[in-house]
């Protein structure tokens, strides 16, 4: 049989035509997640896992968008779903250790954040998270100087979080160290004046000074 070159030509074109648009109507879940539109990015990532089952990427963005759209137990679910498939991947670690924190479920939240910041490497973008939710549990089980050094590796991480560095002023005043305590909610008025946590706080702890 002889096969007609131009009609092979027309039929690759045509195919390339059809991957390029398909490439350009669908919609990348990574890029939703980051715009806020997570309840979109959810259906991209459901439809991705459906065809593979296996994608380990679609694992990711649906955990952050899920957690973004505060469905925390089934973002725990997923996170666990997709751990099965990839044990050590870190960026599931730390999703999981978030989607428990919000369900209240601390001890198992710690035990993810320790194993995350242990596991990922010093540039992965979480790790000031990670430290954070650390130190809000610490604050909860009024472990406070465990919280400073918590919240201390969070704002090292991440130092231009006004919020971390009330926290963090907040430990140190819970555990005693008002001068440390009064550096920290300095920063934060620094990097925002209008502070109302940091303003109160210093002047809660100029208050104890002065006793």
């Amino acid at each position: 049989m002889k096969v007609n070159k131009k009609n092979l030509v027309f039929v690759f074109l045509i195919s390339t035509l059809l991957n390029s648009v398909f490439a350009q109507t669908k919609q990348d879940a990574l890029v939703l997640h980051n715009n806020g539109r997570d309840k979109e990015a959810i259906q991209v990532c459901e439809q991705e896992l459906k065809e593979n089952p296996n994608r380990i990427e679609s694992y990711v963005v649906l955990c952050w968008s899920l957690i973004s759209n505060k469905q925390y137990a089934e973002a725990e679910q997923r996170a666990a779903e997709g751990l099965a498939i990839s044990p050590y991947d870190w960026r599931l670690i730390e999703a999981s250790g978030e989607a428990r924190f919000y369900q209240g479920k601390n001890a198992a939240a710690m035990e993810q954040f320790q194993t995350y910041v242990a596991r990922a490497p010093e540039s992965a973008p979480r790790v000031g998270v990670a430290y954070y939710y650390m130190g809000e549990i610490f604050i909860l089980q009024e472990r406070y100087q465990h919280a400073d050094i918590a919240f201390s590796s969070a704002v090292k991480k991440e130092p231009t979080s006004d919020k971390w560095w009330v926290r963090l002023g907040y430990a140190r005043e819970m555990a005693g160290n008002y001068y440390e305590a009064l550096n920290a909610y300095d920063e934060a008025l620094m990097l925002n004046p209008s502070s109302v946590a940091a303003a109160k706080g210093r002047e809660n702890v100029n208050k104890k000074i002065q006793r």
